[in-house]
């Protein structure tokens, strides 16, 4: 028994190291340069697209039920479909500030993260993120509500799990970059669609019922905020160029 409480103990220590930040990786305009390529062939080839943009829509997701339950609701359900469009479901008062916040969260979810981990990526934070993102997307398996959401919950898990313990300084880096990139040129796409869709169980035609505030107010809102997130995520890079 002391030798098992030993073993996790160390386990325990271990983890909290690889938590910590790391040093800055040296810049390699090769490296930067696969990574960009990378992002636009993801982006724009439409069979890449189809089936990578499930992380954003995950993000998107994972934004109502994180909110939801900072504002006093429950998250009680996850569900990612084929046609990677899904829903989060967050039990609670049918009307009021939390329901009007967690409805709005999800659009604006895959900006803001994805600006994080840019920044993370540059300044030494990868592996903290990454151990956070995948303990988030762990006990985000427990609400799981179909087979498929559960299998790509517990790839995304792994594949994250895998990058924080074994994952070099480096290639965290550039992964995390790359990802980055991806959730903020995902999140004007998604947002780019929602322009074009007049669904009545869009986050936008929601909202305008729940608030009485016009859906285009609230479209404009998430571009605000993605318009904010894009900045802060290429400040550093503006700046070194002298454009900003």
């Amino acid at each position: 028994m002391g030798e098992t409480m030993d073993d996790v103990g160390a386990w325990l220590a271990q983890a909290w190291s690889r938590l910590q930040p790391g040093p800055v990786p040296a810049e390699s305009p090769v490296v930067l340069a696969v990574v960009l390529a990378a992002v636009v062939a993801a982006v724009a080839l439409p069979p890449l697209w189809r089936h990578l943009r499930v992380v954003v829509t995950v993000v998107h997701e994972l934004g109502h039920g994180l909110v939801g339950v900072l504002l006093g609701r429950r998250f009680t359900g996850l569900v990612l479909r084929a046609d990677m469009s899904g829903h989060a479901v967050t039990v609670g008062r049918a009307r009021g500030a939390g329901r009007v916040a967690s409805t709005w969260a999800g659009y604006p979810a895959p900006a803001l993260v994805g600006a994080v981990l840019v920044r993370a990526a540059g300044t030494g934070w990868a592996p903290t993120l990454l151990g956070v993102a995948a303990l988030v997307l762990l006990v985000s398996i427990l609400r799981v509500r179909s087979w498929y959401t559960a299998l790509v919950m517990v790839l995304l898990t792994a594949g994250t799990g895998a990058l924080w313990w074994w994952g070099s300084a480096p290639l965290q880096a550039a992964l995390l970059l790359g990802v980055g990139l991806f959730l903020l040129v995902g999140a004007w796409r998604h947002l780019g669609a929602l322009l074009g869709s007049r669904s009545p169980g869009s986050d936008a035609t929601v909202l305008a019922g729940l608030t009485r505030v016009p859906r285009w107010c609230w479209i404009l809102s998430f571009a605000v905020v993605l318009g904010l997130a894009t900045w802060f995520a290429l400040a550093p890079s503006l700046a070194l160029a002298g454009l900003a």
